[in-house]
């Protein structure tokens, strides 16, 4: 019997949503990184940003909220591909119908998608950032993106000043016991509520808590990124509230203006 990385069965079940969007942004190499979503201005200035994707990888509804997010802070995001050398989850194959096939999404999870292999991998990312002249670093993440960048902004090296986690997989609340940074949380209905509580309350006792955030999304697992159907009106409502909490949330607490 394959072990079980995920529990959480919207993630593991709602498949991607098809997108006629155009990112504006290009790919280059950064970072260690052969292929990496860059939009924004040109050099990394006030602040920066890194986006973890879902397990589709690259995907025009999430490159379409990095745009969104650069245009409104005047900030480079950038988008590494945290599979390569592997490729992201097919969409095709989701969702797994045979037991065969959910064996192969949980070792996914527990390969290519492994949270804990990717915070290493992020935070040089974030360095390589500063070293570029970011004064402020922001991360935000997706599904089991989330829990990575609540991982890296709890690591004692991190380089990052706040992090976000939308509709993220795999909460637990022992993530954020030694976080470091402002938290933006934004589940969905389908997260566990006890563990957003209790990550809640974690989070209310930091010095930083004035600058966290939270909010729970009446909607599914996926809304905000490659499962966004943004011809959908009830989704395309809290797509476009979501990416506007994370920019207001972002500007408080780098101080950076939005436009």
């Amino acid at each position: 019997m394959s072990t079980v990385h995920n529990t959480n069965v919207a993630c593991c079940t709602i498949p991607p949503a098809q997108s006629n969007y155009t990112p504006k942004g290009k790919f280059k190499s950064y970072a260690g990184f052969s292929k990496v979503y860059v939009t924004g201005p040109e050099k990394p200035g006030n602040i920066a940003l890194v986006c973890v994707y879902d397990i589709f990888g690259f995907k025009p509804q999430t490159q379409q909220g990095a745009d969104i997010l650069a245009e409104k802070l005047n900030a480079q995001v950038v988008m590494p591909d945290f599979f390569e050398p592997a490729e992201p989850w097919p969409a095709d194959k989701f969702p797994p119908q045979t037991d065969e096939e959910k064996g192969k999404l949980q070792a996914f999870f527990g390969g290519p998608a492994k949270p804990q292999d990717a915070v290493a991998k992020l935070i040089n990312v974030g360095k390589e950032l500063r070293s570029e002249g970011a004064q402020w670093v922001g991360t935000y993440g997706f599904c089991w993106g989330g829990k990575v960048t609540i991982l890296s902004g709890s690591n004692a090296s991190t380089p990052f000043d706040a992090v976000a986690a939308v509709h993220p997989a795999m909460l637990n609340h022992g993530d954020v016991t030694d976080l470091k940074v402002p938290l933006g949380l934004y589940p969905s209905k389908d997260e566990p509520v006890d563990e957003s509580k209790q990550i809640l309350e974690i989070v209310s006792k930091k010095p930083f808590s004035d600058k966290s955030d939270y909010k729970l999304y009446d909607s599914f697992h996926g809304f905000a990124a490659a499962r966004a159907n943004l011809d959908d009106p009830e989704n395309k409502k809290h797509y476009e509230d979501l990416y506007a909490r994370l920019a207001t949330f972002f500007s408080k607490a780098s101080g950076a203006p939005l436009h």
